[in-house]
């Protein structure tokens, strides 16, 4: 009698023994990185008050404090990709690591909004250089086999970011000043270092691509002002105004000669012949998509929780636990239902069920049962799980083991331009239906402030509290406004989450044959020959 031939491991021995350690240390690293947004959802309201208390942000600055952050971390993310393949993954996430705590620092300690702005961009340069190399690390420690499962557990760990961030975020905001939020990352991040330079191995790509400058620099300037020109058309409530016309339509025109430029070097930033696969291309667009719709959405979910129902910073981070709990729970297990019901069918339901929930939040109003927002979060977290974890999967295993830190980047790329746009658009929405709908409230108001107290609530009600017992009369119609805008915003995120649905149903594989079965039925027979 013969046996089989064992399977061959291309993992060293020392290294697969610790795995799981090594795991652990990378979802600490993503942890960082994923809680630092999720903590600042909570944190926006408290930002826009005036000084003390806050910056006075207004909602534009607001957006940018997210998106200079979401910006210069999608622009890199590819580069540093490259980086990490060749200078060596585990060498680019502690200087990544080291960054992203400096940037925190500086962050905790602005002293006005375009400070805020300018030191998330920091920590966005710091986080492009530990998000790939997390992935492009796990799959360089874990078998074939046992990829999908890590990869869920990874993904869950974005789950537990989520839930943590909101909560510690809210605490923090209770007891400590703004600039907690920010300052709170940097002893996580020694740990972090502490335990990598311990545990993780070093890897890199035998045959790195060559850093395409020309390329970064286009993408990142492409996606600035067509992001600004969107953000500016919502402050402005007027999307025909010449510099908002100008500044998208030259952001068009620059992320057009970045795709010829990318179609015609030999060395891209990003691969073009990558989307010839149809799947790849589908799946990169459906995280695109789920990320559009929901960071809009989470964006002006804390001010109709904090703003119209009077919920503190910490009660927000507590309702917004459903949501992630979901993510948490279904992430690393998205995986079984994928392999009993398929690709195609589970990320199809999932996103029609974010669709549907996208569209609940228009049946929201100042008095609705809080415990059916609760609902709508633990089935926005469901579909999600069954929807990054399967893509997630879909997009790794596209390309060879030796491009992880490639593809990586990639998925996380397309990611983050789908919330920073969805930030833009839906932001920009939410502003101008509230202009719409208040302005004519203003006229209690002095004419040379009634532009900027229309931009957003926390603007309305910052002037009302201004007018003292005058001021009163403008609240019940900045709520009412507010909901207005919110319902508006919510159809359009259900709306993108639909446009999903659709090209997964379109594109994404179905239920596969039973390929391990016939793997291992192969194998028999080799044996016995």
């Amino acid at each position: 009698m013969t046996t089989a031939a064992p399977v061959e491991r291309r993992v060293p021995e020392a290294v697969h023994r610790r795995r799981w350690a090594i795991l652990g240390v990378l979802m600490l690293s993503l942890l960082i990185v994923v809680l630092d947004n999720s903590i600042l959802n909570v944190a926006i309201k408290t930002i826009s008050t005036p000084e003390p208390t806050g910056l006075g942000a207004t909602q534009s600055e607001l957006e940018w404090a997210i998106n200079s952050y979401t910006l210069v971390f999608a622009g890199l993310l590819f580069s540093a990709g490259l980086l990490g393949d060749r200078l060596g993954r585990k060498k680019v996430l502690l200087a990544g690591l080291a960054v992203f705590g400096i940037g925190s620092a500086l962050a905790a300690e602005s002293g006005s909004p375009v400070q805020l702005i300018a030191f998330r961009a920091v920590m966005g340069l710091g986080a492009a250089f530990v998000m790939p190399a997390t992935l492009a690390v796990l799959m360089n420690v874990f078998e074939r086999d046992e990829q999908p499962k890590a990869i869920g557990i990874w993904a869950g760990g974005v789950g537990l970011a989520i839930a943590i961030g909101p909560i510690t975020g809210g605490v923090l905001l209770d007891h400590f000043w703004w600039g907690s939020v920010f300052l709170v990352n940097v002893p996580i991040v020694i740990l972090a270092l502490a335990l990598m330079i311990w545990l993780v191995p070093d890897s890199r790509d035998p045959n790195p691509g060559r850093i395409d400058p020309i390329g970064v620099v286009l993408s990142v300037v492409g996606l600035v002002l067509l992001v600004y020109g969107i953000i500016k058309g919502g402050q402005l409530a007027d999307f025909t105004d010449p510099t908002v016309l100008a500044s998208t339509g030259a952001g068009l025109v620059v992320l057009a000669l970045f795709v010829v430029f990318e179609k015609r070097s030999d060395h891209p930033s990003i691969d073009m012949s990558y989307f010839g696969n149809k799947i790849f291309s589908a799946a990169i667009s459906v995280i695109a998509l789920v990320f559009f719709a929901l960071m809009g959405v989470t964006f002006f979910s804390v001010f109709y929780t904090q703003s119209v129902r009077g919920y503190t910073p910490l009660q927000t981070g507590l309702l917004m636990l459903p949501l992630a709990a979901a993510q948490m729970i279904f992430a690393p297990r998205a995986r079984l239902v994928v392999d009993r019901f398929g690709i195609k069918a589970t990320t199809t339901a999932a996103m029609v069920v974010i669709a549907a929930m996208l569209a609940a939040f228009a049946g929201l109003e100042a008095d609705t049962p809080i415990w059916i927002l609760e609902v709508i979060f633990f089935l926005m977290g469901t579909g999600m799980a069954h929807i990054m974890t399967p893509t997630s999967v879909v997009i790794m295993q596209a390309l060879p083991r030796e491009k992880a830190g490639s593809a990586s980047a990639l998925s996380n790329t397309f990611r983050q331009v789908g919330g920073a746009l969805g930030i833009a658009v839906l932001g920009s929405v939410l502003s101008a239906s509230y202009r719409d709908a208040i302005q004519d409230k203003l006229t209690l108001l002095p004419a040379g402030v009634r532009h900027t107290a229309g931009e957003s609530i926390e603007a309305t009600l910052g002037m009302a509290a201004r007018l003292g017992p005058e001021g009163k009369a403008l609240v019940s119609p900045a709520n009412d406004a507010f909901l207005h805008a919110m319902h508006v915003t919510a159809l359009w995120g259900s709306g993108v989450a639909v446009i999903g649905a659709i090209v997964v149903a379109l594109f994404l594989p179905g239920k596969q044959p039973a390929p391990q079965a016939e793997e291992k039925e192969a194998e028999l027979v080799a044996a016995e020959n």
